[in-house]
């Protein structure tokens, strides 16, 4: 009877086991390369400089960004559009790959989409505070290469598969969203309301989730067309931009 107890645990306590060793991976890699330069670094050099009328746009960001690909098979067909996601990355990691995997790709546009993992501490504390001057570091270094810049929200978490508000209060998420929409109109740059688009009240929607932070293909459809509009606003000529006031404009469905 004993014995029959014990096999029926046997799995969950595997399980665990591999749980401890996915984590002790990732802390390796995060003392080896604090960064995650290595992540892109190789595909980086083999990227051609753009053609003169390409409209490159590189995507920054974490877990998010970088499931898009694999959630959806493809990422934006046709496009010359560059996912640089790394999962459970903080805007101060993303910043220190900034110049490797944003600046020497030369895109027109850059897609800006971290905090969560700030705000779940993976870096160590941070604040509101903190987390936008991540965000103004990124911006000013691609204005001044000629890059435009749009900044997305924190996307929402729910509760639907296990405890996320508890890493990531929704409150903090509504109120880094508030300040992230607040710099985007005073920096002349492109908000980009994923937010909205995926939230039933603060929860993020069962039917587009994973797990209760991460987005299924449903979720990522919802978003694609956001993220495409936002980029050919940003893309609108400074000629046009006098006439038609859109920097800093709020996107949602």
């Amino acid at each position: 009877m004993l014995s029959c107890c014990v096999g029926a645990q046997q799995p969950q306590g595997d399980e665990h086991i591999r749980d401890l060793e996915r984590q002790l991976a990732a802390a390796m890699r995060l003392l080896s390369d604090w960064g995650g330069l290595n992540h892109y670094g190789s595909d980086d050099t083999e990227v051609p400089p753009p053609a003169p009328d390409e409209n490159r746009v590189v995507f920054l960001g974490d877990d998010i960004t970088q499931q898009w690909t694999a959630e959806s098979g493809t990422f934006f067909p046709g496009k010359h559009y560059f996912n640089r996601g790394i999962a459970r990355q903080t805007t101060g990691q993303m910043l220190v790959r900034f110049q490797q995997d944003v600046v020497n790709l030369k895109p027109k546009v850059v897609v800006i989409a971290g905090g969560t993992n700030d705000l779940a501490g993976f870096s160590g504390p941070a604040t509101e505070t903190t987390i936008g001057w991540n965000l103004k570091s990124m911006t000013e270094v691609a204005k001044a290469n000629g890059i435009r810049v749009v900044l997305a929200s924190v996307t929402p978490v729910c509760n639907c598969y296990s405890d996320q508000t508890s890493k990531r209060p929704q409150g903090k998420i509504i109120g880094l969203n508030a300040s992230i929409k607040r710099y985007a109109a005073s920096s002349g740059s492109v908000y980009l309301n994923y937010y909205s688009a995926l939230a039933d009240g603060r929860n993020l929607k069962k039917e587009l989730t994973l797990d209760g932070l991460h987005l299924n293909q449903a979720g990522y459809a919802i978003m694609a067309p956001l993220a495409e509009a936002a980029v050919q606003q940003a893309l609108v000529p400074k000629a046009q931009e006098t006439v038609r006031p859109s920097a800093g404009k709020e996107l949602s469905r």
